[in-house]
């Protein structure tokens, strides 16, 4: 299974289109406060988007819906369902990731069988409530270099509040990749800034392959 090392968490489909044209090829819905109805209209329009392109969706929070949809995967919090119970729902073909902010919750994930952890926040981001304690670049490594030890695999993206700036030395301390959301969106331009943010992992010719599922 194959996990993109550039994720763009999106709240409206046209997020999705812009991003998509610059070459992100993984987007994520996160849709907080709004019916199933909306939550679902929303998300069909994004799945358009991301098959048009050729990219994949995550629905946030919601394994119910992204099984409903078929879309590609689910990211769940830490006060969502359990990725045991996403995954008998949506079988081994769908994507699961699990959002993290200690070494146990990562560990965890692992032994659950999530595909990917979404570990934050890396400073502190407007874009999320009840924001867990805050990282930094010192709390990536810590936490990497005791993974590395352990001869943990599975990939750690990054999120919370990164910008461009941020990327050399977060995957030089050993990340998988990164998640962002108001870096694109919040930019004057952001297709040009989802151009730059791709020229880092050159998404559309090298790609680190995750752990299959038995």
């Amino acid at each position: 299974m194959i996990i993109s090392p550039l994720h763009y968490l999106v709240t409206r489909p046209e997020q999705a289109e812009l991003a998509c044209q610059a070459g992100v090829d993984w987007i994520q819905l996160r849709v907080k406060n709004r019916s199933y109805a909306d939550w679902k209209v929303l998300a069909q329009d994004t799945l358009s988007v991301c098959r048009s392109h050729n990219a994949r969706l995550i629905i946030n929070d919601n394994p119910q819906l992204a099984a409903e949809l078929g879309a590609d995967g689910v990211h769940l919090g830490q006060d969502d369902m359990p990725v045991p119970e996403a995954r008998a729902l949506l079988g081994n073909t769908f994507i699961i990731g699990g959002t993290a902010n200690t070494l146990e919750t990562i560990r965890l994930h692992g032994q659950n069988g999530a595909d990917y952890v979404g570990l934050g926040p890396f400073r502190f981001t407007s874009t999320k409530e009840k924001l867990s304690p805050i990282l930094g670049l010192t709390g990536y490594q810590s936490v990497l270099s005791t993974l590395q030890s352990e001869g943990f695999s599975l990939p750690i993206v990054a999120i919370g509040g990164i910008t461009l700036a941020d990327i050399p030395a977060l995957l030089q301390a050993g990340l998988h990749g990164v998640a962002v959301s108001s870096a694109i969106s919040g930019a004057a331009n952001p297709i040009e800034q989802a151009q730059q943010f791709c020229q880092y992992f050159t998404l559309t010719t090298v790609k680190i392959t995750a752990h299959e599922h038995p």
